[in-house]
């Protein structure tokens, strides 16, 4: 017992470091101090993103002021400039000369927000996993009650909020072995034009892209036994990976998927088309759960904060050991 105690006192010493750069895959996090930590590999918890920090970030991308994010919009460029300075912030250097891609396919000022923390490993860091979503939304919509602003919370705030935790996470510690590109497309509401300018761009530029992952309406949980779903499910190997990585079953199958073809409508699919390498989207709305679709009451205060923590803790070692394993396990069916 007196062994044992030693190890635990150890291994809380050791989270507490500052300059700790462990992953967070093998972190163990005190989510209640008061609770018995258990050192055991299946039962660790990840702590990279709360509630708290969630609602800060979605707060401000779904405000009223950004007027609904539309793609040439100054609300959406206030948008990007938020998104930029986190990365600054963070440690995320620009992919580009500066974090801004300009679309080339709409008449707009309109650009992605491109970010880049490289790979630590001198083979892997050529490889490259792409993870994104789409900042835009609609901007106005059919008035309720006087109210015209598209807030677009859970589309796309949520996601945004997802891949920027996410992305200062690595940016702050810097534990991927294969480099890591963090998209935040622009246009996708005017039909995927900022997945498909820079998955066009990268391709001619011989990017070498292992895979990648979209995050898309993750702001309300589905009343279903997995945390997600992943769509284009058949398409490749990258659910049951996941879910390995995961060490559960934390994405799963929506036959609604298919049948709308979401595989197709998000900004995963230019990237599918142009390098034929699995790139899909994990997503919770599953068309039962929420009711503003393109609503002017997709606002922030119907988003479940505690919710999109999970999703970000969940899916963070999960992108971390995609990154780290050393052969390339996420495969074409």
């Amino acid at each position: 017992m007196k062994k044992q105690l030693f190890i635990l006192a150890v291994s809380i010493m050791a989270l507490g470091c500052k300059s700790s750069t462990v992953p967070v895959s093998e972190q163990i996090s005190q989510a209640d101090k008061t609770k018995e930590v258990v050192l055991d590999a299946q039962s660790k918890e990840v702590s990279v993103s709360n509630a708290s920090e969630v609602e800060q970030i979605i707060t401000f991308l779904a405000s009223d002021r950004l007027n609904g994010r539309e793609a040439g919009s100054e609300g959406i460029n206030e948008a990007a400039n938020y998104i930029e300075n986190i990365f600054k912030t963070n440690g995320i250097k620009p992919y580009f000369k500066t974090y801004r891609d300009t679309l080339t396919n709409f008449d707009a000022p309109a650009f992605n927000i491109v970010g880049l923390v490289e790979g630590n490993d001198a083979r892997l860091k050529n490889e490259y996993i792409v993870i994104g979503a789409h900042y835009d939304h609609i901007g106005s919509g059919k008035p309720v009650n006087g109210d015209t602003i598209a807030n677009g919370a859970n589309d796309n705030a949520s996601g945004t909020t997802a891949v920027l935790e996410i992305a200062k996470y690595f940016g702050t510690h810097k534990t991927n072995k294969r480099s890591l590109l963090f998209v935040l497309f622009s246009a996708e509401e005017k039909g995927l034009l900022g997945s498909k300018h820079l998955a066009s761009k990268l391709k001619k530029e011989n990017f070498n892209l292992y895979t990648m992952v979209n995050f898309e309406m993750i702001g309300v949980p589905m009343q279903r036994e997995e945390l997600m779903y992943i769509t284009g499910y058949k398409e490749t190997n990258m659910a049951e990976k996941i879910n390995t990585y995961a060490g559960k079953d934390i994405v799963g199958f929506l036959p609604k998927a298919g049948e709308y073809q979401l595989f197709k409508r998000s900004d995963n699919y230019p990237f599918y088309t142009e390098f034929n390498v699995p790139s899909q989207t994990v997503c919770t709305f599953d068309f039962e759960n929420y009711e503003y679709y393109h609503h002017v009451d997709d606002e922030v205060g119907e988003m479940d904060f505690e919710h999109m923590a999970t999703v970000i803790n969940e899916m963070t070692p999960v992108l971390e050991k995609m990154a780290n394993v050393p052969t390339d396990e996420i495969k074409m069916n």
